[in-house]
């Protein structure tokens, strides 16, 4: 059955090849077809894996090292790509699957460019596939082959983590075919409102699974690792982040090229950008260099082919880029303060944060390689990334009611004094009243601004209450995504600064007391699952007239010899209680219990605020309803 897979991804190499040629050459039926013939053998090679491992065929070298007969059947699936060689066959199927989209739904009525879009795709799409047929292959056999497997990394067997990888991958790879229609568009030397409706559609396609993938994997660190946590700044977080503000930049700039023909150059160059971070995220996971509780850490000599890969396509799209980019059209004349101007700043403020983050993720590396060791985390990112978001999202109220190409300045005193006033007011009553750190009261103030500017900018936009469900589905999803946009804001700023954090070490019976809760250990017991064994704390949490039963545990999967930790959570509406069994001390011979135990407030607002996002893209993602005309 292997064998079958192995083959068809070699079928899949020469359709992609093929589909590189023709579509460079502009035959766009041909490539068409050339990309979803590609897709379909790639997916009957992926699901020659996943009946591999769903069956526990120990002789596939793949299943043998991330997978165990005893695992449930979602995690023996979830192992196809729980690894680096089976993660880049997954990255191959979606490339694929994007370049056979493009053929189905590319209608732009430019049949040489779409050829050309569909050729970039598939020259992409061979690159990946030979990487992962000559240097990672997942079709491997053992001969003789093992009688048990050595099971999945214990930390990713989680729904959470099933879902994490497919969703980032539509990201990462949905930026693949933006980049390519950025190349075709830049060989024909047009980045028009024509490219930029198109380009529009797929980078929004690309941000949304985008978005999702990294609130699912903040999620799982959050309730698998006992970290207390949502965000640590860890390099492959980063990694993660850098594509999405790029991505975040990109679908602002292009909607000045739909609608004002203005900033193609720029847009193009965006465009590029968001896939050459998409593949050097995948260049830190994989080259080995990093240490993350989400790395890969494979042969670094296969980390460095990708290091090559992201320098040849970005070499030639680059250069290409220097050539043509001085020819294309400027579009229409606009002034600083205008709306263009306001686009315009987002973008580069985006794109400077986006470097922020790179230099703060890379530069532990490079002092590395100098004999140095530095370290390089949160206080960093508070004092650079920080500032820097906060001072675009507090202009973005105003400056979203501005005007296309000309200054108008008509409001701007009357948003600055309301600004000022709600600033004051949380100062006033955050750091005197609400004894709340001056910091907190400032980013509460930016969350409820954000949240009020969207509001209204639907007032202006409807004028009157009868015409605000009439509104485009395009102008709401800008709507959805600002106001998310204040509600994480909102989230993060409270929990971050709001948390209670204590370590309490407990006999059978024994209490402690927590922002308020009272927490009583009953007793901890011994329990056992499929593939695991575990301890398991059943403790009482109280305040006030409010109870809960709450129940850590602390496995050990006996196939790959390592322990995990699974929280329990009591949602309290205003926030999550969270506990982590540790280990068991013995004290002048009493046996104890560690707990770590946090209440992070308003930690819900973090992942609703990132639905919102979420939901406002796909939003304007849905086609406008065209207006009917009178015969």
């Amino acid at each position: 059955m292997i064998e079958i897979g192995h083959l068809a991804a070699f079928l899949a190499l020469a359709a992609s090849l093929a589909q590189g040629v023709l579509g460079l050459t502009g035959a766009r039926a041909l490539a068409g077809r050339a990309a979803m013939v590609a897709f379909a053998v790639m997916a009957l090679s992926f699901a020659t894996l996943l009946v591999a491992f769903a069956q526990s065929d120990f002789s596939l070298a793949l299943a043998a090292n991330n997978s165990h007969t005893l695992k449930p059947m979602v995690y023996k699936l979830a192992g196809v790509w729980g690894n680096h060689e089976g993660s880049m066959a997954l990255w191959c199927l979606v490339t694929l699957g994007f370049g056979a989209a493009g053929a189905l739904w590319m209608r732009t009525g430019r049949d040489v460019f779409e050829a050309r879009a569909l050729g970039v795709q598939g020259w992409l799409a061979t690159g990946a596939l030979a990487y992962l047929l000559f240097a990672s292959s997942p079709y491997l056999r053992l001969d003789p082959a093992p009688l048990q497997g050595a099971g999945l990394n214990p930390v990713l067997q989680d729904v959470a983590l099933a879902s994490h990888p497919p969703m980032l991958y539509l990201g990462y790879v949905g930026f693949s075919f933006v980049f390519a229609l950025a190349a075709a568009g830049l060989m024909d030397g047009r980045i028009d409102r024509v490219w930029a409706k198109e380009a529009r559609r797929w980078a929004l396609a690309a941000f949304i699974p985008l978005t999702i993938g990294i609130a699912l994997g903040s999620y799982w660190a959050y309730y698998e690792l006992g970290w207390g946590g949502w965000w640590f700044w860890d390099p492959v977080e980063n990694a993660s982040l850098m594509p999405w503000l790029i991505g975040a930049a990109l679908l602002h700039s292009v909607v000045v090229t739909e609608k004002r023909g203005s900033f193609a150059a720029w847009t193009a160059l965006l465009a590029v950008l968001a896939f050459l971070f998409s593949i050097m995220g995948a260049f830190l996971v994989r080259s080995g260099v990093l240490t993350s509780v989400h790395a890969f850490a494979v042969d670094p000599k296969r980390g460095m082919l990708l290091l090559g890969g992201l320098v040849v396509y970005g070499g030639l799209a680059l250069g290409l880029f220097a050539l043509r980019a001085p020819k294309l059209e400027g579009g229409k004349p606009w002034q600083m303060l205008s709306r263009e101007g306001a686009l315009a700043t987002n973008n580069v403020v985006l794109v400077v944060a986006a470097l922020t983050v790179l230099l703060g993720t890379l530069f532990p590396l490079i002092a590395e390689a100098t004999g140095r060791t530095i370290s390089v985390g949160e206080p960093y990112f508070r004092l650079t990334f920080v500032p820097m978001l906060a001072a675009l999202l507090a202009v973005l109220p105003v400056v979203q009611a501005w005007t296309w190409g000309k200054a108008d300045l008509s409001g701007v005193w009357k948003w600055a004094a309301g600004g000022v006033g709600l600033v004051a007011v949380f100062l006033l009553l955050g750091v005197s009243l609400w004894d709340i750190p001056l910091g907190a009261a400032f980013g509460l103030a930016l969350a409820l601004w954000l949240i009020f500017g969207a509001l209204w900018e639907v007032r202006r936009r409807a004028v009157t209450l009868a015409r605000v469900f009439r509104l485009p589905l395009r102008v709401w999803g800008m709507t959805l995504a600002h106001i998310g946009l204040g509600v994480f804001i909102m989230g993060a700023v409270v929990e971050t600064t709001q948390r209670y954090e204590a370590t309490l070490a407990l006999p059978a019976g024994g209490s402690g007391t927590v922002a308020g809760w009272n927490i009583t250990l009953k007793d901890v017991h011994a329990i056992e699952g499929p593939n695991w064994y575990a301890d398991k704390a059943v403790l009482t949490a109280r305040k006030g007239s409010i109870k809960a039963e709450m129940a850590p545990t602390k496995r050990y999967y006996p196939a790959s010899r390592m322990p995990t930790t699974e929280t329990a959570i009591h949602k309290t509406g205003g926030g999550d209680l969270y506990i982590a069994l540790g280990d068991r001390r013995d004290v002048d011979g009493e046996t104890r219990w560690v707990f770590r135990v946090y209440f992070n407030p308003l930690i819900d607002f973090v992942y609703l605020g990132v639905m919102l996002m979420g939901l406002g893209a796909l939003f304007s993602l849905v086609p406008a309803r065209r207006r009917r005309t009178a015969s």
